[in-house]
């Protein structure tokens, strides 16, 4: 069965894209860029840019443009451009964290089936004032002591990559094919910036082998925080049903060892 992908652009998304270096009118005024040290806001020169969302769903939530560039997956960053989507990320943390928001969720979406509405590379910031649910619910094994990140880094056979003291790895228990995580080696419950930008350019890497395995296929990626920090990414190579939605059952055909063999390949 074939799986969903993410189409080539068409001349109306490229001429039209209010991503785009130039159009930078046809956005909410921009709350943080960097790029060229006198470049006046909202105007061309800039490098990764930061806007309020035109239709938010929360409270306070904003849009991080990752290039100038026309853009439609980390894939196609370079590793200059992917270090400063990271540094960025954690300034608008940091940011958040000082106006009294408890918690910023990261959220990756690519392509139309996985949510995105926008196709030029992007992430999302949801300032929340308290831990999201799923959060919470990874904290009670913390509290008696276990930490299941931790546990799995000792399972080498999952591991696909490496980066400074951070790893990607195969998920054990994968609610899709492919799912991933990418997680320091020493627990943490805050991401220090360069680990930051390690756990970034590894979340690029991944999605090019993933590409290269399955085509551009749709996916959604996150930040958790507070435990052991990570990032999980999740392919849309399937479509979830009643039964992962109802009885949270999740059925993935392919092993998490042979995920991790694909893409160490």
């Amino acid at each position: 069965m074939e799986h969903p992908t993410i189409p080539e652009p068409t001349r109306a998304e490229l001429d039209e894209c209010p991503f785009c270096e130039g159009r930078e009118d046809r956005t909410p005024p921009e709350t943080y860029a960097v790029g060229a040290p006198d470049r006046p806001p909202n105007t061309p020169g800039w490098q990764v840019r930061v806007v309020p969302n035109l239709y938010p769903a929360l409270e306070r939530q904003e849009v991080v443009v990752h290039t100038p560039r026309h853009a439609r997956s980390l894939d196609e960053l370079e590793e200059a451009e992917m270090k400063a989507v990271a540094s960025v990320l954690f300034a608008r943390r940091r940011a958040a964290q000082a106006e009294g928001f408890a918690y910023v969720q990261v959220v990756l979406n690519e392509g139309r089936t996985a949510g995105s509405t926008l196709p030029h590379s992007h992430s999302q910031l949801f300032w929340l004032r308290e831990p999201p649910p799923a959060v919470l619910e990874e904290l009670p094994r913390l509290e008696q002591g276990r930490c299941g990140v931790c546990e799995v880094l000792q399972d080498e056979s999952l591991e696909i990559a490496l980066r400074g003291d951070v790893t990607a790895f195969s998920s054990p228990a994968g609610r899709a094919p492919y799912e991933l995580v990418i997680a320091p080696r020493q627990h943490a419950a805050e991401p220090a910036e360069p680990d930051l930008v390690d756990a970034a350019l590894l979340l690029r890497d991944a999605i090019r082998r993933l590409h290269d395995v399955e085509g551009p296929v749709p996916l959604n990626a996150w930040l958790h925080t507070g435990g052991h920090w990570h990032l999980e990414l999740v392919p849309r190579l399937t479509v979830f049903a009643g039964l992962e939605l109802g009885a949270g059952i999740y059925v993935n055909s392919l092993p998490p060892e042979e995920a991790a063999r694909r893409l160490r390949a």
